[in-house]
């Protein structure tokens, strides 16, 4: 028993049909852009990691200086 009750001849049976149908060059073409599109993907997520850590460096150094004033309410003003 396969992959959900499917054998290695199945399997057989179902790769060499889909090399007949499309021919190994056009696989090959397909394989190779397959992998082109995780690599970059791959690429874009560790730009995109390394640039928020370098944010949150950077917002993890800054202070920022306020002082508070006090605000009157209605209440307040009428005694």
């Amino acid at each position: 028993m396969g992959l959900g009750g499917i054998g290695i001849w199945q399997l057989l049976i179902i790769l060499l049909i889909v090399v007949m149908l499309f021919g190994t060059k056009k696989l090959k073409n397909l394989g190779s852009d397959l992998g082109g599109a995780l690599k970059g993907f791959k690429t874009a997520i560790k730009d995109d990691e390394a640039e928020e850590s370098e944010e949150s460096e950077e917002a993890a150094g800054e202070t920022i200086d306020a002082t508070a004033q006090k605000v009157e309410t209605e209440k307040e003003e009428a005694k």
